[in-house]
């Protein structure tokens, strides 16, 4: 059930990996990971539907939903280090219809860190195809704010992809997912997209997905307790819960089990939510950050763009993300909790809420990437993940 290779110093993380597919927990799955510029790690296995009737293969896709985030990170820390974006200035000097309804002096920095307050529609998901770009930006840019911009930090769970997505637009020309594909996929060979070919369905494997309000635990009781018998991390957390923003930024009228495998979606750039590909390539990526930027004279990021894109913009309690302490830098994870995204080990990268994970280690020069096609509820959603980081840095 498992193809690839796997350096034999590292069997044991083949053998985690190999256990989470024969033990029916993961449908398939790819694991990949590169240390110090060398691909140590690339295994594929289980079946990429749901039926397990189609095996997974060396070029299977599949989408990998925030942590096509990272990538949009990379490509906007390209266009900072060009001097293309100033992170200080406005959005509205880039995209001036922003500026309106109190939005005109939120900063690109905190477009990108989660603090434009902006994590959702005013009316929900609207009801448009989602191949229609400018159908979502100019709702976006016309709506008002939740709040201050910049005053609080608010997970931007689909609406990242279409403000950052369209501020690289008007800074350079290209869509987001062109973006990347002429300035990193093309030069370094990756395999990965946002907004898919009509030639690459046929590679996709499918996600098995709940509805999002049933993965995580229901904690409305919290909004009942008095604050004065509350710690500090619970005070966070209820006071997450009574704003209702994890409802604005995934609302209940979207649903994952239905959508994400539809042509529509797959054909789409939703730069938040709809990147495919494969975990080599995104480990290939972080594992070139991770080792100074550049490789085979091809420089993907400077040194000091790197250490400006990784240092922390924005600390939680995220009001989205139950009052949960993450940390974003410039589009990134800097810190995820139940993730093996970790400040405190140099690590930065991207989760997703079907339990991928990829990320780059700065400290030892790893690029991880998990991707698998099983949606787990919330004590399980990142397990797999977990498991495989912890066996591999404990050979390490």
């Amino acid at each position: 059930m498992i193809s690839g290779y796997c350096d034999s110093r590292f069997t044991k993380v083949a053998d985690v990996f190999r256990r989470s597919i024969r033990s029916g927990h993961e449908i398939g799955a790819t694991l990949a990971i590169e240390y110090q510029g060398q691909m140590i790690v690339n295994l594929w296995g289980g079946y990429r539907d749901r039926h397990r009737k189609q095996a997974w293969a060396e070029d299977t896709i599949v989408n990998v939903f925030s942590v096509t985030k990272g990538v949009v990170a990379i490509c906007a820390a390209r266009l900072v280090e060009q001097g293309k974006l100033d992170l200080q200035e406005t959005v509205s000097h880039y995209w001036p219809e922003y500026g309106c309804e109190g939005k005109g002096a939120t900063k690109v920095f905190e477009l990108l860190s989660h603090r434009a307050a902006m994590h959702g529609f005013r009316d929900a998901i609207p009801d448009g195809s989602w191949q229609d770009w400018e159908f979502f930006t100019r709702l976006l840019e016309r709506q008002r704010p939740f709040g201050v911009p910049g005053a609080k930090q608010s997970y931007h769970a689909l609406t990242f992809g279409w403000l950052v997505g369209e501020l690289i637009r008007r800074v350079d020309g290209r869509s987001v997912g062109n973006y990347f594909r002429d300035e990193f996929a093309r030069p370094l060979h990756l395999d990965f997209k946002i907004g898919l070919d009509r030639s690459d369905i046929a590679r996709c494997a499918d996600k098995e997905m709940f509805r999002t309000s049933k993965i995580f635990p229901t904690i409305d009781f919290v909004r009942y307790l008095p604050d004065l018998i509350l710690p500090k991390v619970l005070k966070n957390i209820k006071d997450a819960v009574c704003s209702g923003d994890f409802h604005v930024a995934f609302p209940i009228t979207l649903d994952p089990s239905t959508t994400v495998n539809s042509e529509s979606w797959r054909l789409a750039e939703i730069p938040a939510a709809n990147g495919h590909g494969t975990a080599a390539s995104l480990a290939t990526l972080y594992g070139i950050i991770s080792n100074g930027g550049c490789r085979n004279e091809f420089s993907l990021l400077a040194p000091e763009t790197i250490e400006l894109a990784t240092k922390v913009l924005s600390n939680g309690p995220d009001t989205v993300l139950f009052g949960l302490p993450f940390k974003f830098g410039l589009g990134f994870m800097i810190d995820s909790p139940s993730t093996p995204i970790s400040y405190d080990k140099r690590r930065f990268g991207h989760s997703g809420i079907g339990g991928e994970t990829a990320f780059g280690d700065l400290e030892n020069g790893v690029g991880f990437a998990f991707l698998s096609n099983k949606q787990h509820g919330f004590r399980d959603l990142y397990k797999t993940a977990n498991q495989l980081a912890r066996a591999f840095y404990k050979v390490l």
